[in-house]
C-alpha cells in the first residue's frame, strides 16, 4: 500500500514540475497576448467613439433635411433643360 502511495506522489510530484515548467516557458506569450489583448480593447474603444460621432453628424444632415422648406432640389436633367433655354 505504501509503494503505491509513493508512487502516485511521485507520479503528482512529476505533473506538477512539468506544469511548472511550462508555465514558465509560456510567461512571456501570456504577456505578450494580455499586451495586445490591451491595445485591441483601445483601438475598439476609438472606433466605437469614431462610429458615434460619425452617427451623430448623420443624424444631424438627416434632420436638417426633415426640417427644411421650400422647394425640393432640381435633378440633374431639369438643370441641364434650365440651361439650353
Amino acid at each position: 500500500m505504501e509503494a503505491v502511495i509513493e508512487k502516485e506522489c511521485s507520479a503528482l510530484g512529476g505533473l506538477f514540475q512539468t506544469v511548472i515548467g511550462d508555465m514558465k516557458s509560456s510567461c512571456p506569450i501570456w504577456e505578450d497576448f494580455i499586451t495586445k489583448a490591451g491595445k485591441l480593447q483601445s483601438q475598439l474603444r476609438a472606433t466605437a467613439m469614431a462610429v458615434t460621432v460619425f452617427l451623430d453628424a448623420f443624424q444631424k444632415v438627416a434632420d436638417m433635411a426633415t426640417n427644411s422648406r421650400g422647394e425640393p432640389v432640381q435633378g440633374p436633367d431639369k438643370l441641364f433643360r434650365d440651361r439650353q433655354l
